[in-house]
C-alpha cells in the first residue's frame, strides 16, 4: 500500500462489505446481499457456511446454526488449546510426552500410539492435523491438563470466549459422546481461530509422511483433507465422519490475497462432502474479493505537530490493519487522517488520532493512529539554540 494521502479518494475493485480492526471483525450492514447469494447456490448437506477469512463476513449459509455432530471437526478446537500453550510457551514442540493406556486404547483414526512410549509433542500434533489421530489427541490433553476431562473444559471456555453459543464438546477427539454438538457458523469460528497461528501451516499441507515410533516401527500416515489436492489454493482443514455426523469438512483456501473459509455438514459421502466445499470455494472467489486497505505500521504522509518537543513533528501510522471484504465491483474509498497535536515528551505508540476510511461518502471504519518514533521534551539549552538560531 502507498502513503496514505490526506483526503485522497482511492478506486478500489471491491464492493466493500466489513472491516477487521485490530484482528476484531465488524460487519458492515448494506453491502452483502445474503439473499441473493442463497438464491444462486444450494448444497448438498444438512449445513453449509462460506466466510471471508479476515473480517468474518458470510457470504453463504444453509441451516448455519442447527446443532449436530460434527465428529472429527471437533479437533479445530483441541488445536487451538495445543496452539495456544506453544504461544504461551508451556508447550515445546520438543517437548516428550508419554502416551498412557487411556491414550493408547483410543479407536477410529489414530497413530498407533504404544502405550508408555515417550514422543515428542510436534510429532504427535502432526498426527493430528494431517491423519486425524484419537491417540494423539489424547496423549496432548492428558499433558496439557493432566486429565482429558481438564482438558475438555478448556475447550468449552475458548468455545465461549469466541462467542461460539451452539457448541458443547464432550471429548477432545469427536469421537460420538452424549451431548456432544456444534453448528456450521461455530466451526467456522474456531476455524478462524484456528488458522491465526502460523504453526498450524507446518503441518496441514503435508500429504503423506512416515510416524516413526520410539522402537523403530512405522506407521505411514496420510492427509485426510482430499481437498488439498484436488483444489487450487487450499492449505488447510479438518475432516470429520462418523455414522451420526456423517461427511464433515471444515477447509481453508487462498487466492491472491482472498482466503475463505468453507463448512459442509452432513454430506452423504466424502466425495460428495469435497465437491460441495469446493462449489463453495469457487462461488467465493468467483465474485468476491478481500483487500487489505491499511497496513499496520505504514507511515501517514501527514505528521503530528509536536510542542515543546526536540522536533516539531513526529510521523504517525495506523495501529492496527484494515480489511475489507464484498463482491467485485468498483467504489470509491477515500482516507482522512484526523491527526492530533502533541506536547513532548512522546513515546513511540502514543496515541496521535485516528484514520476514517469512508465507502462512497459514507464513513466505514476507523483505525487509530499512533507515534513512529520517540520525541523528547526540549531542554533550557534546546530553547536557546532555537532563540540563537531565529536571529
Amino acid at each position: 500500500m502507498k502513503k496514505i494521502i490526506r483526503a485522497g479518494v482511492l478506486v478500489i475493485a471491491a464492493l466493500l462489505t466489513a472491516a477487521l480492526i485490530g484482528g476484531a471483525a465488524a460487519k458492515m450492514l448494506g453491502y452483502a446481499d445474503s439473499g441473493e447469494t442463497a438464491a444462486g447456490l444450494s448444497v448438498k448437506a444438512k449445513s453449509a457456511l462460506l466466510i471471508d477469512y479476515h473480517t468474518g463476513t458470510v457470504v453463504y449459509e444453509y441451516n448455519p446454526a442447527a446443532h449436530m455432530p460434527i465428529a472429527s471437526m471437533v479437533k479445530i478446537m483441541t488445536l487451538n488449546i495445543i496452539f495456544d500453550e506453544i504461544e504461551k510457551g508451556s508447550l515445546s514442540l520438543d517437548a516428550d510426552i508419554t502416551a498412557s493406556a487411556n491414550a493408547g486404547a483410543m479407536g477410529g483414526s489414530q497413530a498407533f500410539l504404544d502405550a508408555n512410549a515417550t514422543y515428542k509433542a510436534g510429532e504427535l500434533i502432526k498426527t493430528v492435523i494431517v491423519a486425524s489421530a484419537n491417540d494423539s489427541c489424547v496423549a496432548l490433553a492428558e499433558h496439557i491438563s493432566g486429565s482429558v476431562e481438564e482438558f475438555v473444559a478448556r475447550m468449552n471456555e475458548k468455545a465461549a470466549a469466541l462467542g461460539m453459543r451452539d457448541t458443547h464438546f464432550a471429548n477432545c477427539t469427536g469421537l460420538p459422546a452424549p451431548g456432544a454438538y456444534s453448528c456450521a457458523r461455530d466451526v467456522a469460528a474456531m476455524t478462524r481461530e484456528l488458522l491465526k497461528h502460523e504453526g498450524f501451516y507446518q503441518y496441514s499441507t503435508v500429504w503423506m509422511f512416515d510416524f516413526v515410533h520410539p522402537g523403530g516401527r512405522v506407521t505411514e500416515l496420510s492427509n485426510t483433507n482430499k481437498l488439498l489436492k484436488a483444489y487450487e489454493g487450499c492449505d488447510g482443514g479438518k475432516t470429520g465422519f462418523t455414522s451420526e455426523a456423517m461427511y464433515c469438512l471444515s477447509a481453508t483456501a487462498k487466492r491472491g490475497g482472498t482466503r475463505l473459509v468453507s463448512v459442509v455438514m452432513g454430506a452423504a459421502t466424502s466425495k460428495e462432502r469435497n465437491a460441495e466445499n469446493a462449489k463453495l470455494f469457487n462461488y467465493g472467489f468467483a465474485n468476491y474479493e478481500t483487500r487489505q486497505l491499511v497496513a499496520k505500521g505504514e507511515s501517514l504522509a501527514d505528521p503530528a505537530r509536536v510542542q515543546k518537543g526536540k522536533e516539531d513533528f513526529v510521523n504517525v501510522c495506523p495501529a492496527a490493519d484494515l480489511y475489507y471484504f464484498g463482491k467485485k465491483g468498483k467504489r470509491d474509498v477515500a482516507f482522512e487522517p484526523a491527526v492530533s497535536p502533541l506536547t513532548a515528551p512522546v513515546a513511540m505508540g502514543q496515541a496521535a488520532g485516528e484514520l476514517i476510511v469512508k465507502l462512497d461518502g459514507a464513513e466505514i471504519g476507523r483505525v487509530p493512529l499512533t507515534a513512529e518514533k520517540d520525541v523528547g521534551k526540549k531542554t533550557y539549552l534546546d530553547i536557546v539554540g532555537d532563540v540563537i538560531g531565529a536571529w
